[in-house]
């Protein structure tokens, strides 16, 4: 892969940061996400669900959406050319067909990619939508009035790079053709197997240029999808959805769309939105929420409450938090040093700190335990779940520190979470039994993020995280471990600043693999080589654990998003 540019890397840094605050998450392997309670009745139409959020769903436009998350509003609005299987677990981590006929006819070097539209597509307003609206929604989301999207479009496609939007260069991508109205052909500078999951993204939204109103679009956007906006106050923090008439059922196997309004609230307390939901008197019965997760405290009195109990869903996003190294940085140039904290390392500790195992899974592998990102088991540096200084200390011997060694790890003094105070003193605890003495180097969130995501301010030792943008190997392991992924002059995410040959080489193969079964295999076989270099320590994937109202129906977690998804929701 080419390095992504300076503005696409702190877009994707932002996006992955919202997407944990949101709390998405992908149902793991260890339970389907759903809950029996809501699955049991059978869902009707009518009605109106209501969202209760932290987050205000902010510039709900197609080009400026980095995906279609947010519990899954945008994609009540937004259809696109390939969509998520809304359905629990391993099976809603594939990719269908949605405005599209399949979900893409790629040439022999997956270079070319291919779509054809299905019959009796609509806007809001009856008119057609065109595989040409479908190529100027791509071209906006270049315009740099409309940043905020997902970078890939720009690194892919021919003379995406150097392309600025169609307001200022009107000539548009000559890498998207559209030969007729019902077909658009994508030519990409490198074989990219993976681009049906790229085509679920809401820069594949179509817009129609006579309705294109610039930055305030997302004001009053066209629907193509089931739900129209008939009101969006305060940039996204109140937002109200109608049924579309002119979508179809006929067009469309995915959305079930059973309300008949959609009533999106965000800016409330975290609190107030998990008592509200527990409670459920009003219209609070027939509400959901889908970026706020239950604490710790909260779990245990909702876990102590049958009737609650049963209206918990539960996700797992494909993210993993790690401490990472920077071997540049003395010590950590030493491989058997990263080794020896690899053993001595207490994920047990680290898991409790982080609320306990109800909210977090131990993690040895740098992919999520899910098949769809190629997950292969593995630890190689074994040391049981609560580590082995003895290990660590002979390990540190042998690095030439026989006396013990003393480090600074750097984390996020803001966060109370994940790269927060409370984990990094679990790490400090667990190495200080195999003698090596840590010291903390808390940072206010802005710093933090601007030290270890810049080369020349990276410290040699620190908590971090990544997720994926959808569920492969692909997102997780190329921006990470791909030496030609490092920047130097920017927002820099390959922390270990790897440039392995055969890294880099692997990445390119697996890119040309169209079966993602077989490319899944070799992500996980990927991540095992990795590991073994110990740039990474893995410490545990993040679990979700959200309340839904007791007249909510059709709960369906994926392993896609893992956030509720409410296209499948009924009230009724």
């Amino acid at each position: 892969m080419r390095q992504l540019s300076l503005i696409s890397r702190r877009v994707a840094a932002v996006a992955v940061g919202l997407a944990l605050a949101g709390g998405a998450a992908a149902c793991g392997p260890k339970d389907s996400g759903g809950a029996k309670a809501s699955t049991d009745a059978k869902p009707a139409k009518g009605g109106t669900l209501y969202v209760l959020n932290n987050q205000a769903q902010e510039d709900f436009d197609p080009a400026r959406l980095y995906t279609s998350g947010g519990g899954n509003v945008p994609s009540l609005v937004y259809r696109t050319l390939t969509t998520r299987t809304r359905a629990n677990g391993a099976e809603g981590s594939k990719v269908a067909a949605d405005l599209a006929t399949n979900t893409g006819e790629p040439s022999k070097d997956a270079t070319v990619w291919t779509y054809h539209l299905k019959d009796g597509l609509k806007y809001e307003d009856g008119s057609p939508i065109t595989t040409a609206d479908i190529k100027y929604g791509i071209e906006r989301s270049f315009a740099a009035e409309l940043s905020g999207g997902a970078p890939y479009l720009r690194d892919w496609l021919i003379g995406g790079a150097a392309y600025q939007g169609p307001y200022k260069d009107t000539k548009g991508l000559a890498s998207v053709e559209t030969p007729d109205a019902k077909t658009i052909v994508f030519h990409l500078n490198k074989p990219e197997g993976e681009f049906p999951f790229l085509a679920t993204q809401t820069s594949f939204a179509p817009v129609p240029k006579a309705k294109d109103t610039g930055t305030k679009y997302a004001e009053h956007p066209v629907s193509s999808g089931p739900y129209k906006v008939i009101k969006n106050e305060n940039n996204g923090e109140h937002l109200v959805l109608e049924r579309n008439p002119n979508w179809s059922e006929a067009t469309d196997d995915q959305r079930k769309a059973y309300p008949d309004s959609i009533d999106v609230q965000s800016g409330l307390d975290q609190a107030v939105i998990n008592q509200r939901l527990s409670t459920g008197t009003g219209k609070d019965a027939a509400a959901v929420t889908t970026d706020t997760n239950l604490g710790p405290a909260e779990l245990a009195k909702v876990n102590g409450d049958k009737a609650l109990a049963s209206r918990v869903g539960t996700g797992h996003f494909g993210y993993t938090d790690y401490i990472a190294f920077n071997p540049k940085v003395k010590p950590f140039d030493n491989p058997k040093v990263r080794q020896a904290i690899a053993y001595a390392v207490n994920r047990t500790t680290v898991v409790n700190a982080v609320g306990g195992s109800s909210l977090a899974d131990q993690a040895t592998t740098y992919l999520p335990e899910q098949a769809s990102f190629g997950y292969t088991p593995y630890d190689p540096f074994p040391a049981g779940k609560t580590g082995d200084p003895a290990k660590a200390k002979q390990v540190l011997a042998e690095a030439g520190y026989p006396n013990g060694i003393t480090v600074s790890l750097t984390h996020d003094v803001t966060k109370a979470d994940e790269q927060g105070p409370e984990v990094a003193t679990a790490v400090q605890d667990a190495l200080k039994a195999a003698g090596i003495t840590v010291k903390l180097d808390g940072q206010e969130h802005k710093a933090f993020g601007d030290k270890i995501h810049n080369v020349s301010t990276e410290p040699g030792f620190f908590l971090t995280g990544w997720g994926a943008d959808w569920p492969s190997g692909g997102p997780f392991l190329g921006p990470i471990f791909d030496g030609r992924q490092i920047v130097k002059d920017g927002s820099n995410f390959n922390n270990a600043q790897l440039d392995d040959p055969a890294v880099n080489k692997e990445i390119d193969e697996i890119n040309k693999l169209t079966d993602l079964k077989a490319a899944a295999a070799r992500w996980g076989a990927l991540d095992k080589k990795i590991g073994e270099q110990a740039v990474t320590v893995p410490l545990f994937h993040p679990v979700y654990k959200r309340l839904f109202g007791k007249d909510i129906k059709n709960v369906v977690i994926s392993d896609w998003t893992g956030v509720l998804d409410i296209s499948q929701v009924s009230v009724k």
